[in-house]
């Protein structure tokens, strides 16, 4: 089975990630959580901003309103998921004693965001209506 889909049978069992090598300090496995959980709320004010953007901005084009929007919901959907399997991949990696998992998610995100931004910089600007 791939490590992949291991994986994602852990994020609805997550009790048989005890039976990967040895019970680190509890500080690791709870800074691993507390990441976990900022994963979640990162991707939580993703959808409320996307929400935001499509609730709050009716004058706005509906083809920009709709498309940024769906970037966000779907930039925070992306996020939620990125959180449980990084959670599992790095709670593996510490009862292993391996090195932590490298992710390029952390760049794309911010890279999203940040194109998102300045779509809304150049909307505002504009001042683009419907």
């Amino acid at each position: 089975m791939s490590e992949f889909v291991q994986n994602i049978r852990l994020w609805f069992a997550p009790e048989q990630v005890r039976d990967e090598g040895d019970t680190p300090d509890y500080r690791f496995s709870l800074a691993n959580e507390r990441t976990f959980l900022a994963w979640l709320r990162t991707a939580l004010a993703l959808i409320g901003g996307g929400f935001a953007v499509d609730q709050f901005l009716p004058d706005l084009r509906w083809a920009w309103r709709v498309g940024l929007a769906l970037v966000l919901l779907g930039a925070g959907v992306l996020c939620s998921l990125r959180a449980v399997n990084h959670w599992v991949r790095c709670e593996r990696a510490i009862r292993r004693g391996e090195d932590l998992p490298a992710s390029r998610f952390p760049a794309l995100l911010s890279l999203v965001v940040a194109v998102v931004a300045v779509a809304m910089v150049v909307v505002v600007l504009a001042g683009w209506a419907g």
